[in-house]
């Protein structure tokens, strides 16, 4: 088996060991504390060296060991060592020992930002830090620390955090660093943990390495900014030498390193967090959802929220299932060794308000139920648009209408908008709220305001209250979200029943109102229902289904020309968006509408029973309801009841009466007695015999 030596000293070094360790690899790890030996896992498999060689003494440990491979895990700005390391292995090629030398490189190296100060050495650093005032905190450790001290103007002012070790607290000692200079503790620090320690000191100068991700160095970053700190950066002196850790061991295998592990003990998981970041504006973000961004390997989203994300990760533009799910595939396929990811999808406003995290979140869930992703799945909240504008105008949203047209068109929003005082809309730039304002104005609402939030929680951001007339002129683009205040507001009613004398008719005959509404209590509509609406005349049924749910979408079928024009004028009368007005034939006229789940026939020029036939072979599902007053009718719907493949039949007549003044009295008029036949298709059950050669006739 290959002997293979770890020169640690990072958080990957140890990690590589515990990985080898659980491989079943005996391996040999070097560090030069006593510290950095205590914080190892003990394991048979392990051998620890602890103490700092110089170049001999690594030649001699070398030579003894006849160790098979190097891998050289220390810091990045620990360049003694790794030039001692090297510099040994060159010296062992010159008496013909070859050892292979594997570097292992840090990731997570965030690119640099405006407004942080970069120092190509320590030297310089600590040149810039004379010329400052207030307290410095040091998160350099105690290696360097001498350099710092030197001078006066900066001695007293450091705030030191070093590891708990006797070394590094008896090196604060010997510069003469006071106990209460010293900050004595062991990472990883969260950037609350952070915020708390600058804060806590008062510090306004913080000194960091470029040390990456495992050094926490966006964790620093992170909490200077909140707590308003200046940043001093020393810079990373390593180039683009070595592996990361993923590579590292692919390399070992290569050299002939057995690591024998089933899949699913190689292969790591993904801790996969789809997070509302509200707005868009860093100041916005939660405190949950900031700590998921800093911590993340990986994020995900559109390119305008990628921008804006201040992060380590690995960033990719992508935002709907069908992009993430191939992608987070090829993660786990294509990397043998992989280390567990956090994966961030950043979404904008609130993950649970209108937001693509609603559609990303069962696919995703069901990969990994299924097995095809090994993650874990949760979301974070944000705060939306409109909890936001509602602050900015000192107004509550519990109580309002609130809708989205971002990104889709909504149905019959001035309907929506009259049935209520105010309400809350997202929109998706300024064309919508020049169309919002022409809709009002031609519905005749011009008394209503619209109070605008631009660019909300952004350096640009405007809260404007226009006039429909106004908003129709807006020109600037960007996003909006916008409170309707409406005077005209009427209270929505619960249920269905339009008078007849509402409607426009003309001549052409009419459902009247009370068998109207028990008609329509007999289709048993559902929410999302598609209805047809056969022999629609002047479409007042059409029109009463569609103004009870803006979910819901009627055809309205007509044959007559003039009946039409009656559908579609009333059509816009009551403003409802949801009906379509087919000028058709029926069954002929039903042929490439979407599939329905009710039906219902007011008319059907003597061909009833083909038109059954029709809507059967279109949803064998279907729950139909028919209207008859002729004796011909009567007796043909009694043959169809008849019929196999009809469940939950029912046969309702129904004789209206109304009272008419005539002068000091009253008259009764009686109206015309009406047969109202309600069932379902029986889904699998037997055709209707009877109809089917009729609709074969007519081609259907």
């Amino acid at each position: 088996m290959k002997k293979v030596l770890i020169f640690a000293g990072t958080t990957e070094g140890r990690k590589l060991s515990e990985y080898l360790a659980e491989a079943g690899i005996n391996h040999t790890i070097c560090v030069a504390t006593e510290y950095g030996e205590i914080v190892l896992k003990q394991h048979p498999l392990v051998k620890v060296h602890q103490g700092r060689m110089d170049q001999e003494q690594i030649e001699r440990f070398l030579a003894n060991g006849k160790f098979d491979v190097v891998v050289d895990a220390t810091h990045p700005f620990a360049k003694e060592i790794t030039c001692n390391i090297q510099a040994a292995l060159k010296e062992m090629e010159q008496i013909g020992i070859v050892i292979p030398y594997l570097r292992l490189k840090r990731g997570g190296i965030a690119e640099r930002e405006n407004g942080i100060a970069y120092f190509a050495s320590t030297e310089a650093c600590v040149k810039a830090l004379e010329g400052t005032e207030g307290n410095i905190l040091l998160t350099t450790g105690s290696k360097e620390l001498y350099k710092y001290c030197v001078s006066d103007r900066i001695k007293h002012r450091l705030y030191v955090r070093v590891l708990p070790s006797v070394e590094s607290i008896s090196l604060c000692m010997g510069q003469g660093i006071q106990g209460k200079q010293v900050i004595a503790m062991q990472g990883p620090f969260s950037t609350e943990m952070n915020e708390a320690i600058l804060r806590q000191y008062g510090i306004a100068y913080l000194v960091t390495k470029e040390s990456g991700a495992p050094g926490g160095y966006q964790e620093k970053i992170n909490a200077a900014k909140r707590a308003g700190a200046k940043i001093f950066v020393i810079g990373c002196p390593e180039g683009g030498e070595g592996y990361p850790f993923s590579k590292i061991c692919q390399k070992l295998e290569e050299i002939g390193v057995e690591i024998f592990q089933t899949e699913k003990q190689i292969k790591g998981n993904m801790e996969i967090i789809l997070a509302g970041i509200g707005m868009g504006h860093a100041n916005c973000l939660t405190k949950e959802v900031e700590k998921a961004i800093g911590e993340a390997d990986i994020l995900l989203g559109a390119e305008r929220m990628l921008q804006a994300a201040c992060s380590k990760a690995e960033k990719h533009p992508f935002y709907q299932a069908e992009q993430i799910i191939p992608y987070l595939h090829d993660i786990q396929s294509g990397n043998l060794w992989m280390e567990n990811k956090k994966v961030v999808v950043l979404f904008s406003g609130d993950s649970g308000f209108y937001s693509g995290c609603q559609y990303l979140y069962p696919v995703l869930e069901k990969e990994i139920l299924e097995g095809r992703l090994r993650a874990s799945l949760c979301s974070l909240p944000g705060i939306s648009s409109v909890s936001y504008l509602a602050a900015c105008i000192g107004e509550s949203y519990q109580d309002a209408a609130i809708y989205s047209m971002h990104g889709k068109k909504l149905c019959n929003l001035v309907r929506r908008i009259k049935n209520s005082p105010k309400t809350f809309l997202i929109t998706s730039g300024v064309k919508d709220i020049n169309q919002l304002g022409e809709m009002l104005i031609d519905a005749g609402m011009q008394k209503c305001e619209i109070i605008t939030g631009y660019q909300l929680s952004y350096k640009g951001q405007r809260v404007e209250r226009h006039t429909p007339l106004e908003c129709m002129g807006l020109k600037g683009e960007g996003l909006y979200t916008c409170l309707i205040r409406n005077p005209y507001a009427m209270r929505a009613r619960l249920t269905h029943g339009i008078a007849d004398g509402q409607f426009i008719r003309g001549r052409i005959p009419m459902t009247k109102e009370e068998i109207r509404e028990v008609s329509i209590c007999k289709l048993r509509l559902k929410s999302g229902a598609v209805v047809y609406d056969i022999g629609s005349g002047t479409g007042s049924v059409a029109i009463e289904i569609a103004g009870i749910s803006d979910d819901l979408l009627v055809y309205a079928v007509e044959q007559n020309h003039e009946a039409v024009s009656f559908i579609e004028k009333n059509k816009k009368e009551f403003g409802l968006v949801n009906i379509t007005v087919v000028e058709a034939v029926a069954p002929e006229g039903l042929a490439g509408l979407p599939m329905a789940t009710h039906a219902f026939i007011g008319g059907s020029n003597g061909r009833l029973k083909q038109i059954l036939a029709a809507l059967r072979q279109i949803n064998p599902n279907m729950r139909v309801v028919v209207n008859a007053v002729s004796m011909e009718t009567i007796c043909e719907m009694r043959e169809v009841l008849s019929m196999d493949g009809m469940v939950n039949e029912e046969a309702v007549q129904l004789q209206v009466s109304r009272a008419k003044k005539a002068g000091s009295h009253h008259l009764i008029q009686s109206g015309n007695p009406v047969w109202i036949f309600a069932f379902d298709f029986s889904g699998g059950g037997a055709k209707c015999q009877q109809c089917l050669p009729h609709a074969d006739q007519n081609g259907v």
